[in-house]
């Protein structure tokens, strides 16, 4: 019996002398990293296309500028056709354009040469022109001058330098008349609808 306590006893010594299998190592797990994902690009959203604001409505001539003496194809001292001309884009809301050409420098008074109206808003420009065959009246309407024609009729001052204004006009709308209209009633029918006017002006001399 002393034999086996003693036994058991050096059975329970060796048992906690022994080396015990220690627990695995913890393995510390690093959290993963974020990916860098580019954000998704999104296309900036682009503002309507707007219709460039038209500057000054300017009115001008190949054939001479502002001030200076209008060539003598262009009178009645030649072939008396009308001189070219050309403009910028009339303002928005524009239906039609409206010449009137006069000489305040008459003896009698000022002399109206030619009354154009009803030009489509779209025409940029009018090219040299014979008078008395249908002409440029093609994108307008001739008006009567003060010779009592519906065409264009060039300076034919008596004597001395006269000047010559071209008057052109934007319009919100299209006029109508009964009849040919003269520079006066063009003048009183356009009040009210004027979106833009400029003018252009040369001389000549005899």
């Amino acid at each position: 019996m002393k034999k086996l306590l003693a036994f058991s006893l050096f059975i329970l010594l060796l048992a906690a002398c022994s080396p015990q299998a220690a627990p695995p190592p913890v393995v510390a797990t690093e959290a993963p990293l974020a990916t860098d994902v580019p954000p998704t690009e999104v296309p900036p959203t682009e503002a309507p296309t707007a219709e460039p604001p038209a500057g000054d409505l300017t009115l001008t001539s190949e054939r001479f500028t502002e001030g200076q003496p209008i060539p003598e194809k262009y009178t009645c001292d030649d072939q008396n056709v009308s001189p070219a001309l050309a403009w910028t884009r009339p303002p928005r809301g524009t239906e039609t354009l409206a010449l009137i050409m006069d000489d305040p420098d008459a003896p009698v008074g000022t002399w109206v040469h030619w009354v154009l109206y009803n030009i489509p808003a779209d025409v940029t420009s009018l090219p040299d022109v014979l008078p008395g065959q249908g002409g440029i009246a093609y994108v307008g309407n001739h008006g009567i001058n003060t010779a009592g024609n519906t065409y264009y009729e060039g300076p034919c001052p008596p004597s001395g330098t006269h000047r010559y204004f071209f008057k052109f006009y934007a319009l919100d709308t299209a006029l109508d008349f009964a009849s040919s209209p003269d520079a006066a009633e063009l003048t009183a029918a356009m009040q009210g609808h004027i979106l833009a006017e400029t003018q252009l002006m040369g001389t000549y001399a005899r």
